[in-house]
């Protein structure tokens, strides 16, 4: 017998990870992921590629999330996907699938905005998790978006500071290129950082006004680092790519969370949380809890399940719009660049 409560079957195809999820409210019951290997190759997602292996994965996908979760089709009572930000090809391989989906069972469809849903990941039901209080600051933090965040209730949100150029995980997926590791290269800078000396090297910052961040400069500063460096010594890599991991991790985050931390103060804002890909990020969840510890925050750490590209945080939007009826119909199309 199954419970009672509103099912939401969510779908995300904003970059190169399908993805659909099963939710009972805001309790997930399945939560299914295929990722895509074949932009490994490249050093990076290919658009064109991407939505092709969308076509192949959704079907599957959205099959094995209704199975995990024991739910049919005929029970679900509405059905969310993603509508941007992200890939347009991408987007449109979810979105059109949505809309079948929601014309045949004649459910409500419910568009989410992905940035949004990074933000709302903390409130998934999980036991013995607490979610945060608001109003509460969240560092969204992804390969596309670096945000801090105002979160004055599930569905209003005020940025406070954003980059104006690159997006941090940008900043470690070009660095890893220039080491000569392979994409998705962010991870790797992660795990090898571990066993460097993050005091070793020092890079460059950019200044800008505001709460805002910049770090296209930075990814500049670290190229012509390594080819001075490489000029001088054609090993240089080589015999200290921990220590260069290390450091250049360590710098990223400092710029981070040094705009948190003044946002934190000016606010008076208690609760503190991070999101989005760079979220799993060892250093920066680390740092997160002492800067807590430190300044006598509550922070907020999602699952790692929960940090990347999954259908669980669009569902999990999709029920507290739901609850508002926040309905969308066929109409709506996918959108490259999504406000909040």
């Amino acid at each position: 017998m199954q419970k009672t409560g509103t099912y939401i079957l969510a779908i995300e195809s904003s970059c190169d990870d399908t993805s659909c999820a099963v939710l009972i409210d805001n309790h997930v019951l399945s939560n299914i992921t295929a990722n895509q290997s074949i932009h490994e190759q490249y050093g990076g997602v290919i658009p064109e590629l991407a939505s092709r292996d969308h076509q192949k994965n959704i079907v599957p996908v959205v099959e094995a999330a209704l199975k995990k979760a024991n739910i049919k089709l005929t029970e679900i009572n509405a059905v969310a996907v993603t509508s941007g930000p992200g890939l347009m090809g991408s987007l449109l391989v979810g979105l059109s699938f949505a809309k079948s989906l929601s014309l045949a069972l004649n459910v409500p469809l419910i568009e989410v905005n992905h940035m949004q849903a990074h933000i709302l990941a903390h409130f998934i039901e999980e036991e013995n998790d607490v979610a945060p209080g608001f109003p509460f600051l969240c560092l969204t933090v992804s390969g596309g978006h670096t945000q801090l965040v105002k979160v004055n209730d599930h569905l209003d949100f005020e940025i406070l500071g954003q980059t104006i150029d690159d997006a941090v995980g940008e900043a470690f997926d070009k660095a890893a290129k220039i080491l000569g590791l392979p994409y998705p290269g962010g991870p790797l800078i992660d795990k090898l950082a571990k066993e460097g000396d993050r005091t070793k090297f020092r890079f460059a910052t950019t200044n800008v006004p505001g709460h805002d961040y910049s770090f296209s400069g930075i990814k500049t500063s670290f190229l012509y680092f390594v080819q001075n460096e490489m000029h001088k010594n054609k090993n240089f890599i080589e015999e200290n790519l921990k220590d260069i991991c290390a450091s250049y991790q360590h710098h990223l985050i400092n710029v981070l969370l040094k705009n948190a931390k003044k946002v934190l103060k000016e606010t008076g804002i208690q609760y503190f949380a991070i999101a989005g890909g760079v979220s799993a990020n060892s250093e920066l969840r680390s740092q997160v809890k002492q800067m807590a510890e430190e300044n006598n925050l509550k922070c907020f750490i999602p699952k790692f399940e929960y940090c990347t590209d999954n259908a669980a945080m669009i569902g999990v939007t999709a029920f507290y719009k739901f609850q508002k009826k926040q309905f969308s119909d066929v109409s709506v199309v996918p959108q490259t660049r999504m406000e909040l």
